[in-house]
């Protein structure tokens, strides 16, 4: 997933002035004076937004980098209220900040809702912008850190609204996290001991959680085990220290962190650490799946994450290490998000040759098989993606192990089909793509479906890589509960894939179908359930529950990827190898998965 940070305009509330625009106030004698508290309000939206207002506080920390820079202020006092913040953020743009923590400030500025991604849902950050101010006195002591732990988050995440706006409600901060937080927005806070369930990332994000009974994966993140299951102890950390951010993984823990509390449109409510304490180890390391024996077909599915060509040879390396070493070289692995041999120039090139040869020469070096492959090369630019990329499935086999008989010679467009012939049923084209021109698969990649033999029978698999999340609500939306825009495509995505799972069983009810991949989509979506059908298993449902994630967003560990088989296949050993998903250097954002089966 491809995230940006460096946001270079910022969306404020309706009829209000571009909070980037710096204005030169007149006196403050035009403007009223407030506490913080009561320009916060006890809502999510001040009740002086719009205004001039002056108000005082102490400088608790800044913000000076990047183009949302500024700093917190925090009144002495407050107010009493728990529901109301006593602490607000000044809004600077890209100018530079003439102030320092520890000074007392009188500020005037305008109040406005700042909304970090008013399209997608989020909520939004009370700030003062185009602002000016004086200083009253400097070296004062800061206000007291308020403490996040277990006993002062509610379990409970978030009220709900039939899905509109939370903004008008009270806030309630006893009773739901989201509003827990918000009471504390731009607040000093501090957090004791306390473990890491997201990895650090390359824009020094680290997710933890004060909850210790929501930290119940079996190396030690939270799972998203449902809808209702959001896990209101997580917290993400992110920096303000001048120093590097220690890179941690999940399962280490966190001594202590103080900053302030942040919102942002990744991950939502933050605190911003000035300062952080020791980071111990948890000593999870990288998973070694078990050896498959000669007698066994082992199949895999791997998003690569947009392999191509100009990725760096430490890409392609960690990637065959991990093929080989991790997963124990399997005889056929499915491929997602192989890019064509220039990546994401959009030039019309859509063959994947050089991607190819570059990562099957890389697994020879590291010592494993020398691969075959088969794909179908995409229409450009039709299959989603990274504009120019046209990334595909693909699937590897080993030809030293497993059977591939080319069928048919389908394109893009071409639709697969099955035929029977004494009751075997035989794919029309192998490989070929199921239902290319069906609108399920809008902007999205097609599943490619291909037949293999081992130890004298057939089997079928079916690649996939399902339309992604891109468009849905965030946990942390206003809007409760949030939309899952795109689960409509999706759910389409797995009837058409089912329905052509059911193709081949009427002509072979003993056919043996693996379906895996990718499907952007939890083991209790109505997309996998659509899939399954009655008619497949979802491996991933007989882990034990602790064991069953493949990805890791925002804190949570849930899982994305999947391999389905029909009831002809049951002796199964299967394993989700945990390689990239809990780490900071990860080669990819997922986690391959293993199954090895015994005829």
């Amino acid at each position: 997933m491809d995230r940006t940070r460096g946001l270079t305009t910022r969306a404020v509330a309706a009829g209000l002035l571009a909070s980037a625009t710096l204005i030169a106030l007149p006196a403050s004698a035009h403007a009223a004076t407030y506490s913080i508290s009561a320009i916060q309000g006890s809502t999510r939206i001040s009740p002086h937004n719009g205004s001039t207002v002056t108000t005082t506080g102490i400088v608790t920390a800044i913000r000076s980098t990047g183009s949302s820079r500024g700093f917190w202020i925090q009144s002495t006092t407050g107010d009493g209220n728990a529901a109301t913040s006593d602490a607000i953020f000044v809004y600077r743009g890209s100018s530079s900040i003439n102030t320092a923590v520890g000074n007392s400030v009188t500020v005037t500025g305008r109040v406005s809702e700042y909304y970090p991604d008013s399209a997608g849902g989020s909520q939004s950050l009370t700030e003062l912008s185009s602002a000016s101010w004086t200083t009253n006195s400097t070296g004062n002591a800061l206000p007291s850190a308020v403490t996040i732990s277990d006993a002062t988050v509610p379990a409970a995440y978030t009220r709900t609204n039939n899905g509109g706006s939370i903004n008008s409600f009270a806030l309630a901060p006893t009773t739901y996290a989201l509003d827990y937080y918000e009471s504390l927005e731009g607040m000093r806070v501090a957090i004791g001991s306390t473990p890491v369930i997201g990895a650090t990332n390359a824009y020094d994000e680290t997710w933890v959680n004060v909850k210790p009974a929501q930290v119940n994966s079996a190396r030690g993140g939270s799972l998203y085990s449902s809808y209702d299951s959001q896990n209101s102890g997580r917290l993400e950390l992110t920096s303000l220290l001048s120093t590097a951010f220690p890179k941690a993984t999940v399962g280490d823990s966190f001594a202590s962190a103080t900053g302030v509390l942040d919102y942002s449109s990744y991950g939502g409510y933050n605190l911003a650490a000035t300062s952080v304490g020791a980071l111990t180890s948890g000593g999870v390391a990288k998973e070694t799946t078990t050896a498959g024996t000669s007698g066994q077909l082992s199949v895999a599915t791997y998003n690569v994450e947009n392999l191509d060509p100009t990725d760096p040879a430490s890409k392609f390396t960690a990637l065959a290490q991990g093929i080989v070493n991790n997963l124990k070289s399997p005889d056929i692995v499915a491929l997602e998000e192989v890019q064509d041999n220039d990546g994401p120039a959009d030039n019309g090139t859509v063959s994947a040759t050089t991607t190819m040869s570059k990562l099957i020469s890389a697994i020879g070096t590291a010592g494993g098989p020398t691969y075959s492959y088969t794909q179908i090369n995409p229409t450009n630019n039709a299959d989603g993606g990274e504009p120019g990329g046209n990334i595909r499935q693909v699937f590897l086999y080993n030809s030293a192990r497993v059977g591939f008989t080319a069928r048919g010679s389908a394109t893009a467009t071409t639709a697969n089909s099955v035929t029977s012939s004494g009751g075997v049923a035989q794919l029309a084209y192998n490989p070929g793509r199921i239902a290319p021109s069906n609108s399920a698969w809008s902007a999205s990649r097609k599943p490619l479906a291909a037949e293999f033999t081992f130890g004298g029978q057939k089997y079928f698999l079916i690649a996939n890589h399902f339309v992604s999340k891109g468009g849905d609500q965030p946990l942390h939306s206003q809007y409760q509960p949030p939309a899952r825009s795109s689960e409509t495509q999706r759910n389409s995505q797995g009837s058409v894939v089912n329905s052509f799972v059911d193709s081949i069983l009427a002509a072979q009810s003993s056919a043996h179908v693996i379906v895996l991949g990718d499907l952007n989509d939890f083991q209790f979506s109505t997309s996998v359930a659509n899939l399954e059908g009655g008619v497949l298993t979802d491996l991933v449902d007989t882990l034990p529950a602790s064991e069953r994630y493949t990805y890791v967003y925002d804190g949570n560990s849930q899982v994305l990827d999947h391999t389905l088989v029909s009831s002809s296949i049951s002796n199964i050993d299967y394993d989700i190898v945990h390689i990239n998903s809990e780490f900071s250097d990860q080669t990819s954002d997922h986690d391959p998965q293993v199954a090895r089966i015994t005829p």
